[in-house]
């Protein structure tokens, strides 16, 4: 078992970040939780938005197809999606694809996935094609680029201001069981706020490289990337570890690797990343994002066909965009290189960083 393991090497090596333990439980070759126990969907451990309603999908496919046009509807491009679960939202991408005249003849589909069992089940999608990483993707032609709910995978260290300074939170050991406890802080931190004593200050490293590697990625070949997630619009403090388990929050120690951890999204920090690489960002909330696209309309008509639906599809438009679901607590961010690629649904609605 990975708990075993993990007690096994903090007894050798000291405690671990958060940042480390949550590596492990994900992606720990042989019992990382995406690497052998991932489960989605109503009888799994989570729901994603292509999960809850075809019209999610859609409106993204709406958004690919309006962005293919801005750039001027090349002939090839690559269409990219990283983490793209059991291949729902590609497959929403695609429907909608075949309606635009040209647009399935010039996406080659490309999809990075680090979950063996979800690459697999992916594979059943017509001409998808797996890479490793984003630097194997072909630099050579344009890229529309999506992920939904990655960044939420992508760890980060937690540091706590202390009546004697800040000091990292780290996972030892306390009566040979998992525990938090906490270490000084090393001379590599500087806290980016003026936090009281017991605020939580996360920075996450990884989703800092991972805004950089899309910047670099777009600034080499054009193109654009969409990242839909639920976090942070503005710089904050707080403490977001959190482990899912059927669809409830359990302890994030309690069963390594056999139960999702998620931290939020630094939209700010991606952002800030992402320019600092020469593209341009913009960010709005998902219910913004989805009604400027058009997603009342398309209700509207699923409604229309399928009347004795209605109730259920007003549920899912209302989960997807409502204030207080996630329509509000889930973000979107834009990125684009050159300067003249609109990134519609999100620079007209664009919210500061």
């Amino acid at each position: 078992m990975l708990k075993d393991r993990l007690i096994e090497q903090i007894t050798l090596d000291g405690p671990i970040s958060v940042a480390d333990y949550m590596t492990r439980c994900l992606l720990d070759p042989q019992d990382g939780y995406y690497t052998r126990h991932v489960k989605l969907g109503a009888d799994g451990d989570f729901l994603t938005a292509p999960l809850v309603s075809q019209m999610f999908g859609e409106m993204i496919g709406v958004w690919v197809a309006e962005v293919w046009r801005g750039m001027g509807s090349p002939a090839a491009f690559t269409l990219v999606e990283i983490g793209g679960g059991d291949g729902t939202l590609m497959r929403d991408i695609l429907r909608v694809a075949a309606k635009v005249p040209g647009l399935s003849e010039a996406a080659q589909v490309v999809m990075i996935e680090a979950s063996e069992p979800l690459r697999a089940v992916q594979t059943a999608i017509p001409g998808v094609r797996h890479v490793a990483g984003l630097d194997a993707i072909d630099a050579g032609m344009p890229v529309i680029l999506i992920g939904n709910e990655i960044l939420d995978c992508l760890p980060a260290r937690q540091f706590v201001k202390t009546q004697k300074g800040w000091h990292e939170r780290r996972i030892g050991l306390i009566d040979e069981a998992l525990g938090f406890g906490l270490v000084e802080a090393g001379p590599d931190f500087t806290s980016p706020f003026d936090a009281p004593d017991g605020e939580v200050v996360e920075i996450s490293i990884a989703q800092i490289r991972f805004g950089e590697q899309v910047a670099g990625l777009l600034r080499s070949a054009g193109g654009a990337a969409l990242l839909i997630d639920y976090g942070r619009d503005a710089p904050g403090t707080g403490d977001t570890l959190q482990a899912l388990y059927r669809h409830q929050k359990t302890d994030p120690l309690a069963a390594p690797g056999e139960h999702d951890l998620t931290m939020w999204a630094d939209f700010p920090a991606v952002a800030a990343a992402a320019r600092a690489g020469g593209v341009k960002a913009a960010l709005t909330t998902q219910g913004d994002f989805l009604r400027s696209l058009g997603i009342a309309a398309r209700f509207d008509a699923l409604r229309n066909h399928h009347p004795d639906k209605a109730q259920t599809l007003q549920r899912q438009l209302s989960r997807l965009t409502a204030k207080g679901q996630m329509g509000d607590l889930f973000k979107v961010l834009a990125l684009g290189f050159p300067e003249q690629i609109r990134l519609i649904g999100v620079e007209a609605t664009e919210s500061p960083l």
